[in-house]
């Protein structure tokens, strides 16, 4: 799947996906993620904390636990944890 340029990318500054309308990342672009990084867990947590940034100055009115838990803790679920 590297290589592939998916619809489900962010929509600045307000953080929706652009391919169906949800919080970005979306599940489908969790899932595309996932198989894009596979093998490469650091380097996704990498890719995700650079987003982290982003929606921090786009979204300055929401709390840092919230943006945390959007961005950075949904990698450590159990597709994860075999690398």
């Amino acid at each position: 799947m590297v290589g592939l340029l998916s619809v489900h990318q962010p929509v600045r500054p307000q953080w929706i996906c652009a391919g169906c309308g949800a919080a970005w990342p979306c599940r489908t672009r969790k899932r595309q993620l996932v198989a894009e990084f596979t093998g490469a867990r650091i380097s996704l947590m990498l890719h995700l904390s650079a987003y982290l940034v982003q929606a921090c100055e786009d979204l300055p009115n929401t709390p840092s636990g919230i943006l945390h838990a959007r961005f950075l803790a949904w990698p450590r679920s159990a597709a994860l944890r075999s690398e």
